[in-house]
């Protein structure tokens, strides 16, 4: 999207807000991305759409039908519900700093709802399709170190269920491994992760094995000549276990995160907990896990139950 069809004062203020977004609420830089792309978007046809430049108390201004004609805009060439509602909230949080600045009521722009869409649910493995898939990506290298170091890996990531990023992204520092893990999620936040037995003797194994100097500030995982391990090549063992198993195609690395949150709330785990310790800013995301258990629980109903 062209930033110079937008007006200056416009264009400013969405730099403004932006690091406003970076400084005070540590926004982590794809959502920044995605944020500006968004917000360009809606400047530009907010310009054409009213056929004249304005300032920016034309964006304090707008009322809903300027966002309905916009989204009415972006379903017209080709534009999800679901991406569509990003946008909107994006384009709800830019309005709000604006009008604020302003001194401007936005309420009315700010109640309007975006489109309805089904929320996909997440995919988890079964726990035991989650150990064998650990049992199984140990026999997909040649080397032991590299063997062990894919099984520390996706054990780390049921264990404690952390995103892939946030497993490859610790360094030496993180071995020995603690009993409490301190991670460093999306937006710079920080929390504090349990670790299990099973998880440090995975980590502990594949360090004795590994061929390189594992220092406090280099990485933990390490890739085959020494640098830094590629996520890329956990999906594709995951992917080769999975295949072997016939498990479905759903079951990915980020999976095994999807899989920590559910067994845990099966087995009777607070969901406030959970969300904690997933590093989900708001509840409604983790509260997609209940609806996961609800629904494995009906399939067995409806599997077992004698007059089902």
């Amino acid at each position: 999207m062209n930033s110079l069809a937008i007006p200056p004062a416009q264009r400013d203020a969405l730099a403004r807000w932006l690091d406003h977004l970076r400084a005070l609420d540590a926004a982590a830089t794809n959502t920044l991305t995605a944020y500006a792309h968004d917000v360009t978007g809606f400047l530009a046809f907010l310009a054409g759409h009213h056929g004249e430049a304005e300032g920016l108390g034309a964006v304090a201004k707008i009322d809903q039908s300027d966002l309905r004609a916009w989204m009415a805009h972006e379903r017209g060439r080709g534009v999800a519900a679901r991406s569509l509602a990003r946008e909107l909230s994006a384009v709800k949080n830019f309005v709000a700093w604006v009008a604020d600045r302003e001194n401007v009521d936005a309420s009315a722009v700010l109640s309007a709802r975006g489109p309805k869409f089904r929320r996909k649910l997440p995919r988890p493995l079964s726990v035991d399709g989650a150990r064998d898939i650990i049992a199984q990506v140990g026999e997909q290298a040649r080397e032991d170190w590299i063997a062990a170091r894919d099984i520390a890996v996706v054990t780390l990531l049921y264990g404690c269920g952390l995103r892939i990023s946030e497993a490859l992204g610790l360094t030496g520092a993180a071995h020995p491994m603690p009993e409490t893990l301190r991670i460093l999620g999306k937006g710079g936040k920080e929390r504090l992760v349990p670790t299990l037995p099973a998880t440090r003797a995975a980590i502990a194994e594949y360090a004795r094995l590994c061929p390189y100097d594992l220092t406090r500030t280099e990485p933990l995982f390490r890739g085959a000549r020494g640098g830094a391990l590629n996520p890329r090549l956990i999906a594709l063992v995951m992917e080769k276990a999975r295949m072997q198993l016939g498990l479905p195609a759903t079951a990915t690395p980020h999976a095994m995160r999807h899989s920590f949150a559910t067994h845990l709330l099966s087995a009777g785990g607070d969901l406030r907990a959970i969300q904690e310790l997933l590093g989900h800013a708001s509840l409604s995301t983790t509260q997609a896990y209940t609806a996961v258990d609800a629904a494995r629980l009906m399939e067995v109903y409806e599997k077992a139950h004698p007059r089902a």
